[in-house]
């Protein structure tokens, strides 16, 4: 019988604490059932939502992960075994599932997507080509309207969905403004993805910076929440808009936390705020993947991974993330 790796999810993690709350564990492979897939995991994805998923909040947009259960997650890899004909043993395939050496899903359970081949660098197909990537185009081009010309700031603009939703901005002829966190990352921010000026949230006045913007703010790609979005509510220009990707300020807290202070400037300012989640329009991923790898191709876009090998160092790779320290998609690697 073969072996498989997997991190289970113990308890409710306290804060960055996630080695006391999952554990790394060893178990066979059970048969595989009609209907499922397994695949063999060549890269994880770490993703800040799934967060959430680690609390006890009831209110999220999906309920919290049982304990005692494998750690959810996106893995990219090749299908080993199939009982499910539409997904044939030895194609590329991203899926749903765990921090595993191996993961089995029914396919239309765990959003499974048969991938191409044919271009330079597989793991984009957790970038420019994944959900970070189909996330980034739907909030900007579809949520937010994003048109030529118009004042486009962006959160967390060095993580994986900041650093591709400044390239679509940009792309789409807006003047970007990226918010990040050190200047090494805001230097990253302006030379490698276009935007013409980024705010050190760490060393500058981000709402006095903010102010400097001509005509104020248009349309903010929200990723963070917490003090950065007060900050930009009191720049907004008339009319503005605001899409809701993210609130990684909050996702530590096991209880809702108090709303931003100048959220009366949603009035003052007829703001339209909207949240949206890329699993509300699964139909629009080969529309989005086909404008994405089209900019791929030309050179137009591209993100860079924060890479951490091995499935033993899962959690390095997550805390990574989830402090910061990343610039671009931070993955784990368990290619041989």
């Amino acid at each position: 019988m073969t072996k498989n790796r997997f991190w289970r999810l113990d308890d409710h993690p306290q804060g960055d604490d996630f080695s006391s709350a999952l554990s790394l564990q060893e178990t066979e492979l059970a048969p595989l059932q009609d209907g499922e897939i397994r695949l063999k995991a060549d890269y994880l994805s770490m993703d800040a939502g799934t967060r959430m998923w680690m609390g006890p909040r009831e209110d999220g947009y999906q309920p919290p992960l049982p304990m005692g259960i494998p750690m959810a997650g996106q893995a990219l890899g090749r299908i080993v075994e199939s009982r499910d004909d539409r997904f044939p043993v030895g194609r590329l395939v991203r899926v749903f599932g765990q921090w595993a050496d191996y993961s089995t899903v029914r396919p239309d359970d765990s959003w499974a997507v048969l991938l191409d081949e044919d271009i330079d660098d597989p793991r984009q197909h957790f970038g420019v080509l994944g959900l970070n990537g189909w996330t980034a185009l739907y909030g900007t081009k579809d949520i937010l309207g994003v048109k030529e010309g118009e004042n486009l700031v962006v959160s967390a603009a060095a993580g994986a969905t900041g650093s591709l939703a400044c390239q679509i901005g940009r792309n789409l002829g807006a003047k970007v403004t990226g918010i990040a966190g050190g200047p090494d990352k805001c230097r990253y921010v302006v030379e490698e993805l276009g935007a013409e000026r980024c705010i050190d949230y760490k060393n500058q006045d981000v709402a006095a910076e903010l102010k400097k913007i001509d005509g104020g703010i248009n349309a903010y790609f929200e990723n963070v929440g917490g003090p950065i979005l007060d900050a930009v509510l009191a720049n907004m220009a008339l009319f503005g808009r605001v899409a809701v990707c993210g609130m990684i300020a909050n996702y530590e807290s096991d209880e809702g936390v108090p709303g931003p202070k100048n959220y009366d400037q949603v009035l003052m300012r007829r703001l339209r705020i909207e949240g949206f989640l890329l699993p509300d329009v699964p139909e629009r991923g080969p529309e989005y993947n086909a404008l994405l790898k089209g900019w791929y191709q030309e050179g137009k876009i591209t993100v860079p991974f924060d890479v951490t090998k091995g499935l033993e160092n899962t959690l390095v790779a997550y805390s990574r993330m989830m402090t910061g320290k990343n610039t671009g998609k931070v993955i784990v690697d368990l290619t041989d």
